[in-house]
């Protein structure tokens, strides 16, 4: 069986940018729905909706893997739904450790997903003696004073930070000095690592920091249209329409 140690996903030596990359889990999301429903194939159109894209954008990710698809036919769902996975290193084992099995490091443990997208748990790493050898998701906690045996022992690539904010930097660095070199960051703060470890930052705070703002401005402006007399709205829509009723493309000069 390989493992994440031995493979390296070929996306950066093959030139594929950095966006498009972001965008490959979700048509492979899409696809996988479209597969299981036994659609054989479908429309760059149609894929590009259900990935939230435009159809341009889809047919330009699609050509770096070298998929063009077929005039009036489409892309055949399976084929693209393995050439993806290849491409994103899902073909093969990747085993995965989870450091911080509070709350949401056990969350992340009990998560079903990852076994069908390539990914095995193959430990959970806490600094609490209290959670050692305690069984989550069916897998047995294991002490941090451990963790470089455990990344060597089970060939670890990919490690998950789930630690309080003030432990995440430490643990990071210990992960890097024991060969992983990919970061999943759910603790809330910055790490600082060497050059050549990818570290992808999952805040829930900032997103919902961003949900908020987007709710203040749509309240902002709900009240704003509120504030304006009924009568007046009126007369500014009737001024905005043309002879016909319609707002005229072109203003008279």
């Amino acid at each position: 069986m390989a493992t994440g140690r031995t493979h390296r996903p070929a996306t950066r030596s093959r030139g594929i940018p950095e966006a498009t990359v972001a965008r490959l889990p979700l048509y492979l999301r899409a696809l996988t729905a479209l597969s299981e429903r036994s659609v054989p194939t479908v429309s760059s159109e149609e894929l590009a909706a259900a990935a939230g894209v435009n159809s341009a954008k889809l047919r330009k990710d699609f050509s770096y893997l070298g998929s063009y698809g077929t005039r009036g036919v489409g892309y055949d769902v399976e084929y693209l739904v393995y050439q993806i996975s290849r491409e994103l290193g899902l073909t093969q084992d990747w085993p995965v450790v989870i450091v911080g099995i509070g709350n949401l490091g056990a969350a992340l443990a009990n998560y079903g997903g990852f076994a069908s997208r390539g990914f095995r748990v193959a430990a959970l790493i806490d600094a609490d003696p209290a959670l050692t050898g305690e069984s989550v998701a069916g897998i047995r906690v294991q002490h941090t004073d451990d963790l470089e045996k455990i990344i060597q022992d089970n060939g670890v690539s990919i490690g998950v930070i789930a630690t309080p904010a003030g432990a995440a930097q430490q643990v990071a660095e210990r992960l890097v000095a024991a060969g992983v070199t990919s970061i999943l960051n759910f603790a809330p703060t910055v790490l600082t690592v060497p050059e050549g470890v990818d570290v992808r930052k999952v805040d829930l705070s900032i997103e919902l920091q961003i949900l908020a703002f987007h709710e203040q401005r749509k309240a902002s402006e709900e009240q704003s249209g509120d504030s304006e007399p009924p009568a007046a709205r009126g007369r500014k829509a009737s001024a905005d329409k043309g002879p016909d009723g319609d707002v005229p493309a072109v203003m008279p000069a």
